[in-house]
């Protein structure tokens, strides 16, 4: 059984001209994560969410929920999916934390760098994730 990932990266343009705590700084959908489900990334999936962590990796946001300030179609999205038994954990992730993040850390065995499994030379650094 394969482990595929789905959910969006969200963008708040307006907090850069009003501040986050404007009205008008609401998020907005900017890319589906389902175009990075072109095969098995259990070790990206690991190293970032915790999810098939059999690597050891020391994951970066697990197990978060959903945000309380998503969108209105992120959240229309999710609600969707209910209880399914197919779906497995929620989370997320902010660009702050990406960017502070040791892409140079490892997992258990030491032989896997972050970098390696989701760094910028993989189709999850493309995606900004």
């Amino acid at each position: 059984m394969s482990t595929e990932v789905s959910g969006l990266i969200e963008c708040r343009p307006g907090a850069r001209l009003w501040g986050p705590d404007d009205e008008d700084s609401v998020w907005h959908a900017a890319f589906d994560l389902c175009l990075l489900n072109n095969g098995n990334a259990y070790d990206a999936l690991a190293c970032l969410f915790g999810i098939r962590n059999h690597f050891g990796f020391r994951p970066l946001a697990e197990s978060r929920g959903l945000p309380s300030d998503a969108s209105e179609g992120l959240q229309i999205e999710y609600a969707a999916y209910g209880e399914s038994p197919d779906t497995y954990g929620t989370t997320w992730i902010t660009w702050a934390e990406l960017a502070s993040t040791d892409w140079q850390e490892t997992d258990s065995s030491g032989t896997r760098s972050r970098e390696s499994v989701a760094g910028n030379e993989t189709r999850w650094g493309r995606s900004g994730a």
